[in-house]
């Protein structure tokens, strides 16, 4: 009788700690806190619903910046347009999956968002080999997917 109650003491000790961890956990690895609008840019994130992961919103700045390229691309070469509008799409999906997962699950979605980003980076460079846009055209965006990569690395993603 005296193991069980001080097995149950020490279960709920052990749970009210986890539950202390997490409020805390919350309040230092919050939007405001990281500072996200300093990173980003001030005018693109007033007018952006607020997020607290700060890759999907490079991920779909990059989809903004690219959206008129892969237009032009895909006046040239249709299926090369829709595999990089198809890629992109992916990166930024896959983040918000991974964003929501836990454990291996989550590497899992980063790892196929990288993948996937890398696939968007050689598509545009493809069509710059092609001559279908010209590389200052897509310097901007292959910056933030740049940028995603190194979010993506840092997240554990394994590609």
């Amino acid at each position: 009788m005296i193991s069980t109650r001080r097995h149950r003491h020490r279960h709920r000790r052990r749970r009210r700690h986890r539950h202390r961890h997490r409020r805390r956990h919350r309040r230092r690895h919050s939007a405001s806190a990281l500072g996200i609008g300093v990173a980003i840019g001030i005018d693109w994130l007033a007018r952006q619903p607020v997020s607290r992961f700060q890759v999907l919103d490079v991920a779909i700045q990059a989809i903004e910046v690219l959206r008129p390229v892969v237009d032009r691309i895909r006046r040239h070469n249709r299926e090369l347009g829709d595999q990089i509008r198809d890629a992109l799409s992916s990166v930024a999906l896959n983040v918000a999956e991974g964003n929501r997962s836990q454990g291996g699950h989550r590497i899992a979605r980063f790892s196929t968002a990288a993948g996937s980003n890398g696939e968007s980076r050689a598509a545009l460079r493809v069509a710059v080999a092609w001559g279908y846009v010209e590389p200052r055209d897509i310097e901007a965006g292959d910056q933030l997917l740049d940028r995603v990569a190194a979010m993506l690395h840092r997240l554990g993603a394994r590609r």
